[in-house]
C-alpha cells in the first residue's frame, strides 16, 4: 500500500497548514540540511515573526501549532504559538527527510564528488547509495503525526521543505511520478488544506506574509490551490495563492535546485 493510500480519511483536524521553517545560514549557502540542525539565520527569524503576526490575525481559537523537534522548525514554530498564547505540541515525526551522505554538502560538492547519484536526483530516479530514509517511511510518519493529533479547528504542522511534501502528497493521494508539478516552498511560506467530503484539497500553496496580509481564505468551498511542493527558496517569493517561481540562487534545504525539488529523486 502506498502512503497515500494510508491518508486519514476521518481526521481529528479538518484544516492544515503546513508551514515551512524561516531561513538557515544552510539554506543561504546552498547546504543540504536534512535532519542536521542548522538555526535560523537573522533573515530567517524576521521571517518567522512576520509569518506568525499575520497568521496570528487570522486563525480561530483552538488552533494547534505542532512542530518537527528540530531548532529551525522549533523556533519558527515558537514565534506562532507565543503570539496565539497556546502551547507548542514538539512532534519528532514532523523532521525532515534524512538524506544520508549527503547531509552538509551542498549541490556543488554532489555534482563534483557524486556525479552518479547527481545525475540520479536530477532525473528524478532513485538516488543509488546515499542512505537516508525513503519517501514513503517519510511520509507514513508525518501522516501519523497528523493523525494522533486531537480535535482542532486548525492545525499548524511547522515542518520542513522534504517532509512536508511528502505529507502532503500523502493527503492529496499523489504518488512520486507527480511530485515535479508542484512548485516549490519557499522557507516560511505554507500550504493550507482542508478536509471536504472524504478527500483533502489544497485551499493555497505557497502563501507568506511578505508583501502585504495573507489572509487564510474562508472555507466556501470555491477556493482552489494549484500547486504544492518541497523546495528551497532563499529570497522570498512575492506574496501568495499560486506556485512562485524558485528564486534565482535558491538553495537545497530540505530541498533541491529547480528544476528538481529535493525528494522527488529519491
Amino acid at each position: 500500500m502506498s502512503a497515500a493510500a494510508e491518508a486519514p480519511t476521518l481526521p481529528t483536524v479538518e484544516r492544515v497548514l503546513v508551514w515551512r521553517h524561516g531561513r538557515t545560514e544552510w539554506n543561504a549557502s546552498g547546504r543540504f540540511q536534512g535532519q542536521l540542525d542548522p538555526p535560523l539565520d537573522d533573515t530567517g527569524r524576521a521571517q518567522a515573526r512576520r509569518a506568525a503576526d499575520a497568521l496570528a490575525r487570522e486563525l480561530p481559537a483552538g488552533t494547534l501549532v505542532v512542530s518537527s523537534d528540530l531548532v529551525r522548525a522549533r523556533d519558527t514554530a515558537q514565534t506562532l504559538a507565543d503570539a496565539l498564547g497556546t502551547p507548542l505540541r514538539v512532534e519528532p515525526r514532523l523532521r525532515e527527510h534524512g538524506l544520508g551522505s549527503w547531509e552538509g554538502l551542498t549541490r556543488e560538492d554532489v555534482a563534483r564528488d557524486l556525479p552518479e547519484q547527481y545525475a540520479d536526483w536530477v532525473e528524478g530516479r532513485p538516488v543509488r547509495g546515499r542512505g537516508g530514509e525513503d519517501p514513503a517511511a517519510v511520509a507514513r510518519r508525518a501522516l501519523s503525526a497528523l493523525s494522533d493529533l486531537p480535535p482542532a479547528p486548525v492545525a499548524v504542522l511547522v515542518t520542513h521543505g522534504g517532509t512536508g511534501g511528502r505529507l502532503v502528497e500523502a493527503l492529496l493521494g499523489l504518488g512520486p511520478e507527480h511530485r515535479r508539478i508542484f512548485g516549490p516552498l519557499g522557507n516560511c511560506h505554507w500550504t493550507e488544506l482542508a478536509h471536504q467530503g472524504s478527500r483533502w484539497r489544497v485551499l493555497r500553496h505557497n502563501a507568506s506574509a511578505t508583501g502585504g496580509a495573507p489572509g487564510l481564505p474562508r472555507r466556501s468551498g470555491a477556493e482552489t490551490g494549484p500547486d504544492v511542493a518541497e523546495a528551497a527558496g532563499v529570497a522570498e517569493p512575492a506574496v501568495a495563492a499560486g506556485a512562485a517561481p524558485l528564486p534565482a540562487g535558491a538553495t537545497p534545504d530540505d530541498a533541491a535546485p529547480a528544476p528538481t525539488d529535493a525528494d522527488a529523486a529519491l
